[in-house]
């Protein structure tokens, strides 16, 4: 069989789950965002004694199945807008024990109001939708429990990538303008349109963690009743065309925002989320569950949020480093290496694994680059 091609016999394995598809939609280069949030929500139950699931856009039932099978999910409901999939999910959480999941065919918007009006709230509500989670997010609240987990999803790489800022506006809100932490930009407009949302019910939200695939923006969000959108975690990123650095800028200083370079005016994109991409804690929990279960990859992809975590929100592409350097594209490594003898702190972007996170101005990287060539 080449990757890709569908299985012979129609079953599809991801973690413990097997299921057939039937025709309903399944990207298999998502399963990494599938298997940080099992790895969430099984760290959730641990500290919290239970788990309830709703998949808000369930598909063919991969994520319930999950859910129940390695997260120990005690109920997980499984909502598809699709009735004609109905044959499909029935089979599928057949594998489930009688009594632990639901299954419904109603629009998402629907689910959610009708959770809100039984009070009937959830420790997680997964949102994977097309397009932006914009229509989502605030409907989506109103079935997710206080200290409970929202994980929205984003595919409109034009929006959020700053190709199409009219549409970003419309979608979040905010201005996305195209710079070279694009990716990066994408996961911060999501958790600061979640937060500025959950700000007008006086609640706030926390990341769990962030995480792009190279094609999808998935963002887990914790619901808090301590508001967190503030003038430090919401604002502004600041690009230099001419040298190439970032900044970042608050609402209090708009009027006057040039480069540290001194030569040119720096382009905003905002506002969107600054603080963290993702809650330490947390993500140490992961990863020692990622190590337990053998799960290597994920370990190591965690590890790397965990270490990108508290740097500066932006990051710089090597290529940009090599074209704005006039010179070979730099070792990731030895440049991170050479940063932190000159003592700066540097890390990989987990949403560009070409690239160096760092809180050193570019002008610095950009020397310190040259200086590895001699």
């Amino acid at each position: 069989m080449t990757p890709g091609s569908p299985p012979e016999d129609g079953l599809h394995h991801e973690g413990k789950a097997t299921f057939v598809l039937g025709g309903a939609f399944f990207r298999p280069q998502s399963a990494i965002a599938r298997d940080l949030a099992v790895l969430a929500a099984a760290v959730y139950r641990q500290r919290q004694g239970q788990l309830r699931v709703l998949d808000a856009m369930t598909g063919g039932g991969v994520r319930p199945l999950r859910y129940a099978l390695e997260a120990g999910a005690d109920w997980v409901w499984g909502n598809e807008g699709n009735p004609d999939l109905a044959p499909v999910l029935q089979a599928n959480l057949a594998a489930l024990p009688a009594g632990t999941y639901r299954l419904t065919h109603q629009d998402a918007n629907q689910v959610f109001f009708s959770c809100y009006q039984q009070r009937d709230f959830y420790d997680l509500v997964d949102i994977d939708n097309f397009g932006s989670p914009a229509p989502y997010v605030s409907n989506g609240l109103w079935a997710t429990k206080l200290g409970g987990m929202l994980y929205l999803t984003s595919t409109d790489g034009r929006a959020t990538s700053g190709h199409d800022p009219e549409r970003s506006l419309k979608t979040y809100g905010a201005w996305a303008r195209s710079h070279p932490a694009a990716h990066e930009q994408g996961l911060r407009l999501l958790i600061g349109h979640a937060a500025q949302t959950v700000a007008a019910r006086g609640l706030g939200i926390e990341p769990v963690f962030s995480l792009f695939t190279g094609q999808v923006h998935r963002v887990m969000v914790r619901l808090v009743s301590k508001p967190t959108l503030s003038d430090a975690t919401y604002g502004f990123v600041a690009y230099c065309h001419g040298c190439g650095q970032f900044q970042t800028v608050d609402w209090r200083h708009l009027g006057r925002v040039n480069c540290l370079c001194g030569e040119n005016a720096a382009v905003l994109s905002g506002p969107m989320w600054l603080g963290p991409l993702h809650d330490g804690a947390t993500l140490a929990a992961m990863q020692a569950l990622a190590e337990n279960w053998g799960w290597r990859r994920q370990a190591k992809l965690l590890a790397i949020m965990a270490q990108e975590n508290p740097l500066p929100p932006y990051y710089y592409p090597l290529g940009e480093i090599g074209r704005r350097g006039q010179m070979d594209i730099p070792n990731r490594d030895r440049l991170m290496a050479a940063l932190n003898g000159q003592g700066y702190r540097a890390a990989v972007p987990s949403m560009d694994w070409q690239g160096v996170k760092t809180d050193a101005a570019f002008k610095d990287c950009l020397n310190i680059a040259r200086h590895m060539q001699c």
